[in-house]
């Protein structure tokens, strides 16, 4: 008798509905209602978090970066022929963090994968908040951050322009123009919620709200320019993604390094960016799940459960560039080049090197396989942590170890951290500041997504059978 229950129609609707956000709707009213009580409810917990991450932002970005001001670069751990240190390992840390945002959203609205509706807003929002820690950590590494108006291209009295051979040019121009792109993108789709939020607020947030949705009041043809300029960036912010991250490899790959001196960089460091950040986006959304109300209605474990196959995907890709690349620099059979592999392997940090190795392929690979651990929130946070981990120790490896072994051996000295440590975790607090931030200011749900593929999803009958049909929205 229960057997046959389970396998009756109405169970079968009733599984459906629980399972797929799409297919389980409420009034639009409701969902509104939610989301904003999500914003407006602040616990004790809440506040003495932030409180405690406001003291960490300040002592290491304002007292811990004016001390490295007032003292010099000397301060750092940066020597001959070590100049590259934790400062770039967290530029390009960071910088592959904030393209996860513009994947998510972007490459999967495109492909109409109706999953993305409700997290595209949190993944778009670590696009800006990882952009900005990245230009941070470039300015920490400049020294006299005043004269970083010398990275402009602008012509001046003394006819002298800024050098375009420097890869801190190139980095100023592709974090500008993608955090200029990033956060167009973001702005556009998080109008009508704005627009919502204005109408069901008070006091300062009704006037931040009424500003910023620029009087948008859901008109037929306010919806029509809306998803044109949706569809138009979410074409045209794509090639920007691969291009910013394929100039951050370039930073490299240009240099006649033994380790760097290599033309599949690109690819390599565009694939490591998406690895580190969609485990990043699946770690903020389990947090976010878990920590704001009403938000276990819309994030659900079809959606991890997504994230975690993409995961996986990702970390093959991950291993065949990272081989593909370690195997021709060891066929070259350069005696520099060699020295320097095994120095990886071998050396006083080849702990990370295998580390690396296991938190990025045989962590996902031996996990994510699994139905039931791609479906279990903290499961796949524990899985995205240490994908986070072998990362940020893949870039220190192509970083500042790498740099220890060139063509002068009488120069090689290991590099040890000064006061950048203190920094790298100073923008770490401020980004996840950022967040907790925009999570009070911002509906992290893009409500009207929803709602629009609960309009698009169905359930019909065919035969025996209880199928999805989904409407193509214009």
């Amino acid at each position: 008798m229960t057997e046959a229950l389970e396998h009756s129609p109405g169970h079968e609707l009733e599984r459906l509905r629980q399972e797929h956000l799409m297919l389980d709707p409420r009034p639009r009213g409701e969902m509104n209602a939610l989301v904003m009580e999500a914003m407006h409810t602040t616990s004790w917990k809440f506040k003495m978090v932030f409180a405690l991450l406001s003291v960490v932002v300040a002592v290491c970005l304002f007292g811990v970066w004016g001390y490295l001001i007032a003292e010099g670069m000397g301060a750092a751990g940066l020597t001959d022929p070590v100049y590259w240190g934790i400062f770039l390992v967290n530029t390009v840390f960071w910088i592959g963090i904030s393209h996860a945002g513009t994947f998510v959203s972007a490459l999967l609205r495109v492909f109409k994968a109706e999953y993305r509706r409700p997290f595209t807003r949190a993944a778009e929002l670590m696009t800006t908040f990882g952009l900005v820690q990245a230009a941070l950590s470039v300015f920490m590494h400049m020294g006299r951050v005043w004269l970083s108006y010398w990275l402009f291209p602008y012509p001046n009295e003394r006819g002298l322009w800024p050098n375009f051979h420097s890869p801190l040019s190139w980095d100023f121009l592709a974090i500008n123009t993608y955090l200029l792109a990033s956060t167009m993108y973001l702005f556009l789709p998080l109008i009508p919620d704005l627009a919502m939020a204005r109408d069901r607020s008070t006091g300062w947030r009704k006037t931040l709200y009424r500003i910023l949705s620029l009087g948008f009041r859901g008109a037929e043809g306010e919806w029509t320019h809306l998803r044109t300029a949706m569809n138009i960036f979410a074409f045209a912010i794509l090639p920007v993604m691969f291009s910013v991250h394929t100039i951050v490899s370039w930073d490299f790959a240009a240099a006649m390094r033994p380790g760097w001196n290599s033309t599949i960089f690109g690819p390599y460091f565009v694939v490591g960016a998406l690895h580190s950040g969609i485990a990043a986006v699946a770690m903020v959304l389990v947090v976010v799940r878990a920590t704001m109300k009403n938000m276990k209605y819309f994030i659900r474990p079809e959606v991890f459960d997504a994230l975690g196959k993409l995961m996986l995907i990702v970390s093959m890709g991950w291993a065949y560039f990272f081989f593909n690349d370690y195997m021709v620099q060891w066929y070259g059979g350069d005696s520099f080049t060699d020295t320097l592999l095994h120095f990886h392997e071998n050396g006083p940090l080849g702990w990370m090197w295998f580390s690396m190795l296991i938190f990025n392929v045989a962590v996902p690979w031996l996990t994510l396989w699994n139905r039931r651990v791609r479906r279990n929130p903290w499961a796949l946070f524990g899985i995205g942590l240490f994908i986070n981990i072998g990362m940020w120790f893949e870039r220190y490896i192509i970083i500042p170890t790498s740099l220890t072994i060139n063509f002068m051996p009488f120069t090689w000295r290991e590099y040890v951290p000064g006061v950048e440590a203190p920094l790298g975790i100073g923008t770490l607090a401020f980004f996840i500041l950022l967040y907790m931030a925009a999570s009070k200011l911002v509906p992290l749900v893009p409500v009207w997504e929803v709602q629009e593929g609960q309009m698009a999803h169905s359930l019909r009958k065919v035969g025996k059978e209880t199928i999805v049909s989904v409407a193509e929205m214009e």
